[in-house]
């Protein structure tokens, strides 16, 4: 085999391998959203891991207890793009899922986990992502002015109970409480203690959510 034939044969079985393997092998494409663009799949693009989307949230605050879990749908703060412009994630876009306690090195804190997302069209969508944990918390005490706190706030039933019963602020119970009714069995207990915490999270400080895995969405939404 000549130098000039072995050169047409280890080119065409490149070009050959190329095409085969094209509509699997995805193309890393620089942007805001670091998508990557798959062969074979034109409107498919892959979101990865690590990649952060901004939040917003109707309040101000979201205030809950050390361990309590809570159901919270936020929205998606800003489109989500790619370099060309395409909007990946529209801002509006619901992401559903809870506020659940997390305990590190002994410390409680508290971390939204996102379940899916619901799109304008109704389409739902599966997500892994997740916040940072926070672990600040805020001292409530028996006849302490809670004002700060509970204004422009949403109120997880364990932090209403919690907040109502120790200051007793009656203004607390007019409030309806995020993941179920306020009070309960715990009541005799929460009048007997003189303070408590509660963690006050501010949505698009604390809540901005995080992927923990690749995110395959369409531009068609």
């Amino acid at each position: 085999m000549t130098h000039l034939n072995r050169w047409k044969y280890a080119t065409a079985a490149l070009m050959s391998m190329a095409i085969s393997t094209g509509a699997i092998v995805p193309i890393f494409i620089s942007t805001p959203a670091s998508a990557q663009r798959i062969y074979g799949q034109s409107r498919s693009v892959s979101i990865p891991t690590g990649v952060t989307f901004p939040v917003a949230y109707d309040k101000d605050k979201v205030v809950v207890t050390p361990g309590e879990t809570v159901p919270l749908t936020l929205t998606v703060a800003t489109n989500i793009i790619d370099s060309s412009r395409n909007v990946l994630i529209p801002a509006g876009t619901q992401i559903v899922g809870q506020l659940q306690p997390v305990t590190r090195n002994g410390q409680k804190g508290v971390q939204f986990v996102a379940q899916e997302l619901v799109f304008a069209s109704g389409q739902r969508q599966s997500v892994n992502a997740s916040s940072s944990v926070i672990t600040r918390t805020e001292k409530i005490s028996k006849g302490a002015d809670t004002n700060r706190i509970v204004t422009d706030a949403a109120i997880g039933a364990g932090a209403a109970s919690v907040i109502s019963l120790i200051t007793g602020d009656r203004k607390i119970q007019a409030i309806e409480p995020i993941g179920g009714a306020a009070a309960g069995a715990a009541a005799s207990v929460l009048l007997r203690k003189k303070q408590a915490d509660v963690f006050v999270l501010k949505p698009e400080q604390d809540l901005n959510v995080t992927l923990r895995s690749n995110l395959v969405v369409s531009r068609s939404y």
